[in-house]
């Protein structure tokens, strides 16, 4: 069955004042109808850039190449209107500043049976569905409907744009961050609502640098590091025995694992180098790390590769 999401050599960079940024790199990825693909990384990685590429809402000073199709359609080449129309019926994103994504004039209910009109649903529809997404992450229509934006507290306005993203019946949900300010009890009933949606036929990017969030949502995950994508496993691989040494590094950075530290800083994305942007910081970096930019290797099947010449042929043989 052919992939909803199809991302194939994908390239991001910015113009600015302090040079070019690289913030993406040939990313390639793919994601089904009913899939779920989790992007962690640290900040600056690419991990929001990924997810405003797909949405077409990059700023002016970009400039993208690569594809990206949507149940077979090239959402880079479309005209605005038609993009309005495909953000509007088959895309639904839950934005990582949640504050600013609600208009501060305009009462919750009122923007909330806006999206869902957009989506295809009478006012009847809307409201019902609201309700029982507000009801999912413990907030009641009834309450929430009247108020504006400046009289929830942050944790509430994540939940407000977190139940908004699940009116209708979107092909692609791109969850970003969308944790932010919750407490444990309610980034569990998260995990259960995007995995309702799941069930529902939708496909779902998560992007988060939480990776106990990740590790609970047990879907495939994507590990971006200045701006490269350098790993693609299952969850239950990665958390058990991740193959790039980036990987190994953030997992042994959280406290239960001895909360060790990955030495060095991250390359600049103004500077990157030609070769691994990971091998001044890699404690199994080899000579050739230096040489060459490696591309994604398999690591035991096509469902586990990662960027990283460990991974090659002559690598493997010796």
């Amino acid at each position: 069955m052919a992939p909803l999401l199809q991302v194939s050599g994908l390239s991001v960079r910015f113009r600015t004042p302090y040079g070019i940024v690289r913030a993406l790199s040939d990313v390639q990825l793919t994601i089904h109808s009913g899939e779920l693909l989790v992007v962690v990384g640290e900040s600056g990685s690419g991990k929001t850039v990924l997810a405003d590429t797909i949405f077409r809402l990059l700023p002016l000073n970009s400039e993208v190449r690569g594809s990206v199709r949507l149940d077979g359609k090239e959402l880079l080449t479309l005209s605005p209107d038609a993009m309005r129309s495909v953000r509007s019926r088959s895309l639904a994103l839950i934005p990582q500043s949640p504050g600013t994504a609600l208009n501060p004039v305009r009462r919750i209910g009122t923007l909330l049976l806006e999206v869902a009109r957009a989506r295809g649903l009478s006012a009847k529809e809307g409201e019902e569905g609201l309700a029982r997404g507000l009801d999912e992450v413990g907030l009641g229509w009834d309450s929430i409907s009247r108020m504006y934006a400046h009289q929830l507290s942050g944790g509430m306005q994540q939940r407000v744009v977190n139940a908004l993203a699940f009116v209708g019946t979107p092909d692609l949900v791109i969850a970003d961050e969308p944790t932010s300010g919750l407490e444990d009890d309610l980034v569990d009933a998260t995990v259960a609502q995007l995995k309702r949606i799941r069930g529902r036929g939708a496909a779902i990017l998560v992007i988060t640098h939480d990776l106990r969030f990740a590790q609970k949502l047990d879907g495939q995950i994507g590990l971006m590091y200045a701006s490269y994508l350098v790993e693609s496993a299952p969850s239950g691989i990665f958390f058990a025995l991740p193959a790039h040494p980036y990987g190994r590094g953030l997992l042994q950075a959280l406290p239960e694992h001895g909360g060790i530290p990955i030495p060095g800083s991250p390359v600049e994305l103004t500077a990157l180098p030609s070769c691994c942007v990971f091998a001044e910081r890699c404690s199994v970096r080899k000579p050739r790390c230096f040489r060459e930019s490696p591309p994604m290797y398999p690591v035991d099947g096509d469902n586990h590769r990662a960027r990283c010449v460990l991974y090659a042929e002559s690598e493997r043989n010796q």
